[in-house]
């Protein structure tokens, strides 16, 4: 939840940067290129981070559109969402693959983001989903579990808190005494806490009868109570209450990403090679811890509930405009170069800001930027054609 409201709420915008990707040729000429449904744009020089350039970059030019980027590992997607991040104040999310192969998710926080990213997608809200291959290739009851285990409440409303209690445990929610973490509540008399996916602070519930009086935040630290809130929204962390249902009434309950996407959302890839390579790999490997599972005695689903298979994920995924961004075959030329190597070489970096093109330095922090300032600075020097960021 955290890497999503960063990128959601505290993007650190890096105008100087797009506003120099925009002016280039190759980008103008790439924006009346982008291509149709079904159809793979490949393009070459975009070393580094500027791929995320490019994805900012279309996120601000289209705003109409929905960007989805498929990363080949988790690794990618985290590198991927850490800079747009930096460069885009629109709403960006992580849909992470599961940690394990089976249909349900240990870790709470991976299925409450991957719940967290599929409700954003879902309303409407998000400008830039960043995934890996084989996230894309599983098939999920979540969004199953979002309709029907969605949870609203609001003052004024008859619930009593009985019922509330059961609803959240049957949505995967831990009773605890003391709630210190999300997916996690606890009941005392007429007062619930509960934390949930989707909420940006804990709840507090109370009761007068059968009838919700107030729900206000409050500090998991302290235990104090907050402002007062006008409703809250409880997204489940489990689909255990759906899948039997699902199994004998609504097989294509269980969906894809890719099922959830407009079919005009622009679909970024670093290669095609390795995302297939991943997707093979996954529908090849679980397989075979299913059929550990069931020697140990386990009931498990099928590989088919889990996953699609490679052919089938290959179609759906082409049927998206696509950009590829490191393919060997290349239709547009954007020409972008890595930097040269400095080596933490003071001489050789001012070597660099002394002629053309002008140079911008991104820092960590205000203290690098001023320490490096000073050093590069020294002797009344100046930083040459350098911008410091």
């Amino acid at each position: 939840r955290s890497r999503q409201r960063d990128a959601a709420g505290r993007g650190m915008s890096l105008p100087t940067v797009l506003d120099a990707f925009e002016r280039t040729p190759a980008v103008r000429e790439l924006a009346e290129l982008l291509p149709a449904r079904g159809v793979v744009l490949r393009l070459g020089g975009l070393p580094g981070s500027s791929g995320a350039v490019l994805a900012a970059w279309l996120a601000g030019r289209f705003p109409q559109r929905l960007l989805a980027v498929v990363a080949p590992t988790p690794g990618d997607a985290e590198r991927w969402l850490t800079d747009l991040a930096h460069l885009t104040d629109g709403v960006a999310a992580l849909y992470p693959q599961r940690e394990a192969l089976g249909e349900e998710e240990p870790h709470y926080e991976i299925a409450g983001e991957r719940a967290e990213t599929i409700e954003a997608l879902l309303q409407g809200r998000l400008r830039i989903l960043v995934t890996t291959a084989r996230a894309t290739a599983e098939r999920t009851l979540v969004p199953a579990a979002l309709e029907r285990l969605r949870l609203r409440l609001a003052p004024g409303e008859r619930r009593p808190p009985g019922d509330v209690a059961r609803t959240l445990e049957r949505m995967g929610y831990r009773r605890v005494p003391t709630v210190t973490e999300v997916a996690e509540f606890s009941g005392r008399g007429g007062i619930l806490d509960v934390y949930g996916f989707g909420m940006a602070v804990p709840a507090r519930l109370e009761w007068w009868g059968d009838d919700i009086s107030t729900i206000r935040g409050f500090d998991l630290t302290t235990q104090r109570s907050l402002q007062e809130l006008s409703e809250i929204t409880v997204l489940p962390v489990s689909t255990d209450a759906v899948r039997e249902e699902a199994d004998t009434k609504s097989p294509s309950s269980r969906l894809t990403l890719l099922d959830l996407l407009p079919s005009d959302t622009l679909v970024l890839e670093e290669a095609f090679g390795p995302d297939r390579d991943e997707v093979r790999r996954a529908w090849n490997e679980a397989e075979h811890h299913l059929d550990v599972a069931r020697r140990l005695g386990e009931e498990v689903p099928s590989r088919d509930a889990i996953l699609v298979t490679p052919d089938a994920w290959e179609a759906r995924l082409g049927g998206f405009p696509r950009l590829l961004l490191r393919d060997e075959q290349v239709d547009l030329q954007l020409g972008f170069f890595p930097p040269e190597k400095v080596d933490r070489d003071l001489n050789r970096l001012r070597s660099l800001l002394a002629g053309p093109p002008p140079t911008l330095i991104l820092c960590d922090n205000e203290g690098q930027l001023e320490r490096l300032e000073e050093l590069l600075d020294e002797g009344g020097r100046g930083l040459g054609r350098a911008t410091l960021a």
